[in-house]
């Protein structure tokens, strides 16, 4: 048995050095809790933008809106960098793993990123591969060169942000990679989103648990106009973060109530058993009917520069 723990919290929006100490916090309450695992929320280093547009409609960009994106990546970080060392060492401290929601920055591109930590330091990342909507103006895309796979001591651990999980060759991929312990950092806390969870952890017959920040106005920076809400006290994101089992069993959450820590202890037999009926890469797979092709590769920018005529 291994004992888990998904945080629901709010970030210090738009600031790292306050988000990283209330993420020490957390996780030194998740370990006191019995935890050797602890996921945090998608982009939760150091904040999920909802309700804000950054001056964007189509066809024009405000010089807020871009102090705004300023702002926005002057809080994101490196990988490799500071932040991610000071969780590493975190991570050591605690004798802990960490999953945790981060935006990454490489030159003037944002990435929404799982950042994986282990007691021996750092794992490595899973790019978002395809920002939802409005993040597109915000967020760079992802591939298939960060989607990994981590044998920890807890098991096979993976993770697939947010509506990443509406890609059902994306969750293929991570099946046939023999993800156990498959981890959501999230921003969806609409009441469907248990529906989701609880298929996928009844599809990959694994152990999913599902991290989203509950936030109200007043995390965010004054100043900037949020589209959905005008008092300090108006919650922005609601929360739903829970924890369900290989057969869809509901081990904890989902909770709405406010910030908290959802505890559940992971039996890895249970995914066999669960196999035991339904293995979707398999005995259920059908290989001579479907197939599927994973580029891991990265996609690198190509840079054409013509060449010079001589004087």
């Amino acid at each position: 048995m291994s004992r888990v723990a998904v945080v629901q919290a709010a970030p210090v929006v738009f600031d790292c050095g306050a988000t990283l100490a209330k993420v020490r916090k957390l996780a030194a309450e998740a370990v006191a809790g019995g935890a050797r695992l602890v996921l945090f929320p998608e982009a939760f280093i150091s904040g999920y933008p909802r309700g804000m547009s950054f001056g964007t409609v189509v066809g024009s960009r405000t010089q807020e809106g871009r102090d705004q994106f300023r702002q926005y990546w002057e809080s994101s970080i490196d990988i490799p960098g500071p932040a991610v060392d000071e969780l590493s060492a975190l991570a050591a401290q605690l004798g802990l793993h960490i999953v945790i929601g981060v935006i990454e920055r490489q030159g003037g591109t944002l990435y929404c990123t799982a950042l994986f930590l282990s007691p021996e330091g750092y794992l490595g990342k899973h790019r978002k591969v395809m920002p939802t909507a409005a993040e597109r103006i915000i967020w760079g895309f992802g591939d298939a060169s960060t989607l990994p796979v981590f044998d920890t001591p807890l098991g096979r651990l993976g993770a697939v942000i947010c509506w990443e999980n509406y890609m059902p060759l994306l969750r293929m991929a991570m099946y046939s990679k023999g993800v156990q312990i498959y981890c959501i950092p999230t921003a969806d806390g609409r009441e469907t989103w248990l529906s989701t969870v609880r298929h996928i952890a009844l599809e990959g017959r694994c152990f999913v648990l599902s991290a989203n920040q509950f936030t109200r106005l007043s995390d965010f920076p004054s100043g900037i106009e949020n589209e959905l809400a005008s008092k300090p006290d108006d919650v922005i994101c609601l929360g739903g973060s829970c924890i369900v089992g290989p057969l869809g069993n509901v081990l904890a959450g989902p909770d709405f109530s406010g910030e908290t820590i959802l505890y559940a202890d992971l039996d890895l037999g249970d995914v066999v058993r669960g196999k035991y009926d339904f293995d979707v890469t398999g005995h259920y797979a059908r290989p001579d009917l479907f197939h599927l092709e994973i580029n891991e590769a990265a996609q690198k920018p190509v840079v054409s520069i013509p060449n010079q005529k001589k004087a």
